[in-house]
């Protein structure tokens, strides 16, 4: 796949991809590793403000809940890019989503709220985008904001 399409895949979906957000505390956005990148957390956030605070299940509704996981796989992209130093096309495979959702207790639809940022994946990398998961319900999270979702790839050098 060449990064063209990636582009074309990207304005498809209607994504602009931002600078990538800098660390909020202690951490690097990213490490890369032989051909892994791993990327910390990324947070719904659209120049440096949280979006979609709230717990799902209380004050945030599912789709919304989607919004956000998406919000965040467009900040995973936006790292992966300076990771790629600037060219997606070097991604081979979305190896593994981790998505936190700040749910109250009866909330279930974890995986649905996530599903917001494995479908961007798929959207931009076709059938590389397919990866392992995990949707998991928390109690809170950072800012405030519903998820987080962090993101482990497979690239060329």
């Amino acid at each position: 796949m060449n990064d063209k399409s990636i582009d074309e895949r990207l304005i498809a979906e209607g994504i602009s991809l931002p600078d990538a957000p800098a660390p909020a505390a202690n951490y690097v956005p990213f490490v890369k590793t032989g051909n892994l990148v791993v990327i910390s957390g990324q947070l719904p956030m659209i120049d440096g403000e949280c979006k979609f605070l709230g717990r799902l299940g209380d004050d945030v509704d599912l789709e919304d809940g989607v919004k956000a996981a998406r919000l965040c796989a467009v900040n995973l992209l936006a790292n992966l890019k300076t990771a790629c130093g600037g060219d997606l096309s070097k991604v081979t495979r979305v190896v593994r989503l981790g998505g936190f959702v700040a749910a109250t207790p009866e909330f279930e639809q974890h995986p649905a709220v996530i599903n917001g940022a494995s479908d961007l994946m798929a959207a931009v990398f076709g059938d590389a985008g397919a990866h392992a998961r995990a949707a998991v319900g928390v109690a809170s999270l950072p800012r405030g904001v519903s998820v987080e979702v962090e993101g482990m790839f497979e690239v060329t050098e």
